[in-house]
């Protein structure tokens, strides 16, 4: 009974951060504020672009304007408290916040890797079914698939979300990161995470693999078609969209891969630390550049923005 009271009566937790020298705090703190407001104006300005320019109603960009949305989200989740925690001696974060900050990180990870596969299912359509486009990926369909994609993430993490609140943690309450993450929550505590590990793997499988899977056939499907047609300007289009969903998708679920994928035994929290940095802060920094640059349409739109403000 005494230890069930140690164990269970976690009040909080103390978040170790990206470095523990204080000569770095202030230079990381101005890195990660900068690079969080460049993230949260780009992917929000997008989600404004898209709103206010009829031409670019379409399935594609209501898909860009819901992945935008959760790449504004996810940092949100986590660096706050990063930047706060460089500011400050006290880095206590409470059970619930920590858990709190588990379930909606975890939520919009699994939700983004199902709406980026939407994503590809829909470039898929676009290209190799150009005819049944409209009628296949009707409005109906496009708000099921983003739909989806949200309750996927929000039903996934739950799970996680009470796994762990179920377990004790009777040891050392220092987390070496910089947010609550699942691979540092399960390093601490003293129970059996067998059945944690089993669901992340599971999870990683069911998500991670399967949207790979479903993804890499739409792009082999789309890459033939493509190459059969004679028009370069089509192709060149078609091209230049489809490398930029690749891109992010390439980047984003093989980070994923690395951190939550990996026998436990392999674990290295110093590494992990470096790799959680790029999958949930600087990748949601890189898609509104990397949609923004490749993108002709949504070049087009700003240019007519700012031409009308005779900016550009």
């Amino acid at each position: 009974m005494d230890h069930v009271n140690k164990t269970t009566a976690v009040l909080d937790f103390t978040l170790l951060g990206l470095s523990n020298l204080q000569m770095h705090q202030t230079s990381l703190f101005v890195l990660f504020i900068s690079i969080y407001v460049l993230t949260v104006t780009g992917n929000l300005a997008i989600c404004a672009l898209i709103t206010v320019d009829v031409n670019l109603h379409t399935p594609m960009y209501f898909f860009l304007i819901h992945l935008s949305f959760l790449d504004a989200c996810s940092p949100s989740v986590t660096v706050p408290k990063m930047l706060a925690n460089f500011l400050v001696n006290n880095r206590k974060i409470s059970f619930g916040g920590c858990l709190s900050q588990l379930y909606f990180f975890i939520s919009f990870l699994a939700a983004e890797c199902f709406l980026l596969t939407a994503m590809a299912l829909d470039r898929y359509v676009a290209i190799c079914h150009p005819l049944r486009y409209t009628l296949i990926m009707n409005r109906a369909a496009c708000a099921q698939l983003a739909m989806g994609s949200w309750c996927g993430g929000f039903l996934y993490s739950m799970a996680h979300t009470i796994l762990t609140s179920l377990l004790h943690f009777c040891g050392s309450h220092e987390i070496h990161h910089f947010f609550c993450d699942l691979p540092p929550l399960l390093s601490l505590s003293c129970s059996d995470t067998f059945i944690n590990s089993v669901l992340i793997f599971a999870g990683g499988v069911l998500i991670g693999v399967s949207s790979f899977i479903l993804t890499l056939l739409s792009y082999i499907k789309i890459l033939s078609t493509v190459l059969k047609s004679r028009s370069t300007r089509g192709r060149s289009k078609a091209f230049s969209t489809c490398i930029s969903h690749l891109t992010v998708f390439t980047l984003f679920l093989t980070s994923l891969i690395f951190v939550y994928m990996r026998p436990k035994s392999s674990y290295s929290l110093d590494s992990d630390r470096l790799v959680s940095v790029f999958y949930s802060v600087l990748t949601p920094l890189l898609n509104p550049i990397i949609y923004t640059l490749r993108n002709r349409d949504i070049t087009l739109a700003l240019r007519t923005i700012f031409s009308k403000k005779g900016v550009w």
